[in-house]
């Protein structure tokens, strides 16, 4: 059997198996008395072990059986939960992710197991483990030879064979193997029984037969003819050292007692089948009608999955784009010249390709809770090796980002959180001292907003010291003066800038907010900083869908044409010139009671404005904020794809890119967060 063709499956299965024993041992360390978290946790860690075993991954399956040894423990109320051994448990966790890292990279690189191992036995030892009495072998003796024929169908070939065999030195035995009712995969099971007997001798004959065998389509029973220059004690311990086997009984099989039983029988005319001597291949059903219906109700479905590279699916969102690009130019075209015989067809084409384009972007979409999900075992571990209580809050995790920002965005919000762990959130004995609640809170928050994600990493702590960060500016060289507080609390993300006096494990050596901005920036984000001494701090990152096609709203200021994202938008006005008030020498306008700031846009871009009367204002809200932006004039909704300025004009932050019109005009896109 081509193990390689389950290896896709076994390594996604394995990942997600993992997360939920780290999610799980954090429930259960919080609830130590559950015992239904601990059946479910023993229930995956089984289901892991079955896997790895039946991959022929036998390290891994060992490291989980020892896991197990100590879940059981927890399930009989042997011993008790508490944070060292939860804190093994999780060592054993690490190192099995490090091991399919290892598989899925197809290294060679060798893991040591064995300091976990001793761990997990350390615990086990640590409580009287209760002598088992072992189970009354059922079928145990020794079979009689003239029943072979019933049980394995050996016929005056095989018995040939044997006898050659025999003459020629091996030894000849009957196997009966019993796979575990867990079992997953049974044919691959056999396979590895197979594999491993067939090292060091031959397979005669196996009962049910390798068709079967290959399609599943046995209990859990095998019958096997063996022969082999090894003793039978060999062959028990190479069958048992494959896991999910729970029985194996081998016994010497006298192939002249046998023969001489055979022989009355051989009037009867008998069909000799063909030994095959390789093991069983699993295969996929290819459609063969089956006389049984009973089978085909047994059939497994599989879920049908393929892997494609990134750089395939970015040159089909390219080619989407350019197909929404010249359906808008068509259109343009049938408008000008009045060609109604077209408007039918351009109709279903803007059908398509809109489907399109939602299948391509939802192609490539995934929700951040496949990174946030790694976090609360990082917090644990972190309060643990503080000192420190802490409470993890997540909320948003199912904002949806580009594949490839959310293979990006791990380790900056890994540098985030432990930086709020170690730098923000105080100990207890200085949070009671302040009057605040001695456990500290670190959120982790994310929404959409526009065209842009937000995601924020906030804590209850110390918050930034301003003046601590000038001191050491000063220290380092960098002049402060002139700078305004927003600044100079920006300065963290400078390289090698790090307030803490202490390099530890965690943080100190300046290097992780300089990762976090690098990354940030790399992705066409920005990230940014807000704290008040005493209170806490919020880092703020804004990243883009990278959604190339969006609907927009296309509006003139000026002479000039812009588009903005309809994903701000709260509804359109006229506008008034009376509608505006001023505060604080800055404009507002009442609108429905509310007070909303007010932007003028032209001004805001240095766009000379136009002489039209009838204005507009577009309210637009960006979070909990809303603002109204003053346009000359609207020219409609319109899907438009967009087109990244490029490096020369990456400075421009007022735009998020720029999109080419039906008529070929090409148009620049606002953004409004930076707008306002």
């Amino acid at each position: 059997m081509d193990t390689q063709q389950y290896m896709s499956m076994f390594l996604e299965e394995s990942m997600d198996n993992l997360q939920t024993l780290n999610e799980s041992l954090l429930e259960l360390e919080q609830n130590p008395d559950d015992i239904n978290k601990v059946n479910e946790i023993f229930r995956v860690a089984h289901t892991i072990k079955g896997m790895a075993a039946t991959m022929g991954f036998n390290q891994m399956a060992e490291l989980t059986h020892k896991m197990e040894d100590v879940l059981s423990k927890f399930r009989d109320g042997q011993l008790s939960v508490n944070q060292d051994v939860v804190t093994v448990l999780f060592q054993c966790l690490d190192t099995l992710e490090s091991m399919v890292s290892n598989i899925e990279s197809e290294g060679d690189q060798e893991i040591d197991i064995q300091s976990v191992i001793n761990g997990l036995e350390a615990i086990v030892s640590n409580k009287p483990i209760e002598n088992v009495e072992p189970k009354e072998a059922e079928d145990s003796a020794e079979p009689k030879n003239d029943d072979v024929s019933e049980r394995i169908g050996l016929n005056e070939y095989d018995i040939n064979i044997l006898k050659e065999a025999k003459y020629r030195g091996f030894n000849a035995y009957e196997i009966r193997i019993v796979l575990s009712e867990n079992t997953l995969l049974k044919s691959a099971r056999a396979f590895l029984v197979f594999k491993s007997l067939e090292e060091n001798g031959e397979i005669i004959k196996s009962n049910p037969s390798t068709e079967d065998l290959e399609n599943e389509n046995f209990d859990l029973e095998i019958r096997l003819v063996y022969v082999t220059t090894k003793v039978s004690s060999n062959i028990y311990e190479s069958i048992m050292s494959i896991s999910e086997i729970d029985k194996v009984d081998v016994w010497d099989l006298d192939v002249e007692k046998y023969a001489a039983a055979l022989r009355p029988k051989a009037a009867t005319p008998q069909k000799v089948e063909e030994s095959k001597n390789s093991a069983p291949v699993v295969k996929k059903n290819e459609g063969k009608a089956s006389s049984n219906a009973k089978d085909n109700t047994h059939q497994k479905k599989v879920h049908q999955s393929v892997r494609v590279d990134l750089e395939r699916l970015d040159k089909f969102m390219n080619m989407v784009s350019e197909l929404v690009i010249n359906r808008t130019r068509l259109e343009q075209i049938s408008s000008n010249y009045k060609l109604t015989d077209l408007n039918e067809t351009l109709e279903h084409v803007a059908r398509i390709t809109s489907d399109l384009q939602d299948l391509v972007m939802k192609i490539r979409m995934l929700p951040l809770e496949v990174v946030f999900n790694r976090f609360p075992r990082m917090i644990r571990d972190l309060s643990v090796e503080l000192n420190k209580d802490i409470d993890f809050i997540i909320k948003g995790a199912d904002t949806e980002l580009d594949r490839t920002v959310i293979d990006e965005i791990g380790e900056p919000l890994i540098h985030l959180i432990r930086n709020a762990a170690d730098h923000g959130i105080e100990d207890r004995e200085t949070r009671i001292a302040r009057g605040k609640n001695p456990t500290g809170t670190i959120k982790l928050i994310a929404y959409q907003e526009g065209t842009k994600a937000v995601i924020k990493v906030e804590d209850d702590g110390n918050g930034i010291d301003v003046e601590k960060i000038r001191n050491k500016a000063e220290k380092v060289g960098i002049n402060t003066e002139g700078m305004s507080e927003e600044e100079i609390k920006n300065l963290i993300f400078a390289q090698g800038f790090s307030t803490n006096e202490k390099v530890t494990d965690i943080s100190g050596r300046g290097v992780g907010m300089d990762v976090v901005k690098t990354k940030i920036t790399a992705l066409g984000g920005t990230v940014s900083v807000e704290s008040e001494i005493g209170k806490g701090s919020s880092f703020i990152i804004k990243l883009p869908l990278t959604l190339q096609i969006i609907q927009a709203l296309l509006v003139k200021v000026g002479a000039d044409t812009l588009a903005i994202s309809l994903g701000y938008i709260d509804r359109v006005i006229d506008f008034k010139e009376d509608m505006v008030k001023k505060s604080n020498n800055r404009e507002f306008i009442m609108y429905r009671g509310n007070v909303i700031p007010f932007v003028r846009v032209n001004e805001k871009l240095k766009i000379k404005q136009a002489d039209n009367e009838n204005k507009f204002v577009v309210i637009v809200k960006i979070g909990d904020k809303t603002t109204g932006l003053l346009v000359d004039s609207l020219l409609g909704q319109q899907e438009i794809v967009i087109k990244h300025l490029g490096k020369t004009l990456r400075n421009m932050k007022q735009y998020i890119g720029a999109t080419i019109l039906g008529d070929g005009l090409v148009t620049l896109i606002l953004d409004v967060a930076a707008l306002i």
